[in-house]
């Protein structure tokens, strides 16, 4: 039974690993160096930003989306009843930017039902949400709006993700995360698209089009993770989904282990909720093309139980036996692969940020301490997301950990 637990740990992460270079490498000379075709036209588009205690963030965010390098947009800030000085904040920006509308919501009903309300307030077909506290690049809708609007080119593409770039680098924990953006996160994203489906937008920024996300019923306002339900809800009704690796979109990630592990534990408990809600799509012959991306998120979670539970087995082995069944150089196999993907990726992604490989020795930390944070989340997740299946009300947020400063 353990080397069976032994083996499969080994080979799963070394065989998606290669999946994800090999698919990261494909993209990157068949995709992301090709140019966008020209366009003619910018149809109006709507960037919207939900907000939920945003005091801090929300004015340079507002500040940046005013000078973006399109000639025709609009900002619609919805307000989800914060309780700090969001509301009055927003309502003197309105007073200041001609292109910044405002929604107030009087209770907190959830980022998708904020999302749902912006929506409706929307005056154009393309809509673009972004968070609270991330800073659009100018360019960002020069590159996303031309995969919807080209001839011959994007008339079934019904998002478009853009790539997060962490802003905020000055602990460990943040540069971990920002050598984890682009050797995970934009790696796995590039592969999904080679291989024809992505599994998640990036809820910090992407682009929708209203018909197609009226066609698959908006978002799941019940679900924790808004971007996760809706990219299975667009995909399973046909509408492609891209990521454009040069629609840049600067963040903040948590500093702090506390807000850490509540969002990765949203992220874990909103997967496992989409799981539940659409596992049967795997017997679907018409949404075929999806079932490997379920069956690796199903097996993904297996990984970090397996994983989990080796390691307990291991420490008990030792204790009691002075031995372990564990490989040593297996670790160090996987450990030094990992590596190797991130510095590909992170090479990858250095065209978007000059300063990006100075961070990469802080890679090392990743293998060291994020293998077991991750089974340690999964493992809570499952209960927290069992539970929520039962409930069918809105799924509130809170504004999430915004760092230490910068």
């Amino acid at each position: 039974m353990f080397k069976f637990i032994i083996n499969f740990v080994f080979w799963y992460p070394l065989i998606m690993s290669l999946v994800w270079i090999i698919g990261s490498l494909l993209f990157f000379y068949r995709k992301e160096k090709k140019t966008l075709p020209s366009v003619d036209v910018y149809p109006m588009v709507s960037i919207l930003i939900p907000c939920y205690n945003e005091e801090d963030t929300i004015t340079d965010t507002i500040k940046k989306l005013d000078k973006l390098n399109y000639p025709n947009y609009e900002i619609i800030a919805i307000n989800d009843g914060s309780k700090d000085n969001t509301e009055s904040i927003l309502n003197e920006l309105s007073k200041q930017y001609n292109k910044l509308r405002v929604v107030h919501i009087v209770n907190n009903s959830g980022k998708a039902n904020a999302l749902y309300i912006g929506l409706i307030a929307s005056n154009s077909e393309f809509l673009v949400s972004i968070d609270a506290d991330a800073y659009l690049d100018p360019d960002a809708l020069n590159y996303m709006i031309p995969h919807f609007i080209a001839p011959n080119y994007g008339e079934r593409v019904g998002a478009v993700t853009g790539n997060p770039r962490v802003r905020n680098r000055s602990s460990l924990l943040a540069r971990v995360q920002l050598c984890e953006y682009s050797s995970i996160i934009s790696c796995i994203k590039r592969a999904q698209r080679m291989l024809g489906k992505v599994m998640t937008v990036s809820g910090v920024v992407v682009a929708f089009r209203k018909k197609a996300l009226l066609d698959c019923g908006l978002w799941d306002r019940d679900l924790i993770t808004e971007d996760i339900g809706v990219t299975w809800k667009l995909q399973k009704r046909f509408w492609d989904v891209r990521y454009e690796s040069r629609a840049l979109c600067w963040m903040l990630v948590p500093e702090t282990f506390k807000g850490f592990w509540k969002q990765r534990l949203r992220w874990a408990q909103g997967g496992l909720e989409v799981l539940f809600r659409h596992w049967k799509i795997i017997f679907s012959w018409k949404n075929r093309r999806f079932v490997p991306i379920l069956i690796e998120e199903f097996i993904s979670i297996c990984w970090a139980i397996a994983w989990l539970i080796l390691i307990i087995w291991n420490i008990f082995q030792w204790i009691v036996y002075k031995n372990s069944n564990f490989i040593l150089w297996q670790g160090q196999f996987l450990s030094l692969l990992c590596l190797i993907q991130f510095f590909i990726a992170m090479k990858l992604d250095k065209n978007y940020d000059k300063k990006l490989l100075k961070y990469y020795l802080w890679a090392i930390w990743y293998p060291i301490f994020y293998w077991y944070f991750n089974a340690l989340v999964v493992i809570r997740a499952i209960p927290k997301a069992i539970k929520s299946t039962r409930n069918k009300n809105f799924a509130t947020w809170e504004s999430p950990d915004r760092g230490l400063g910068i």
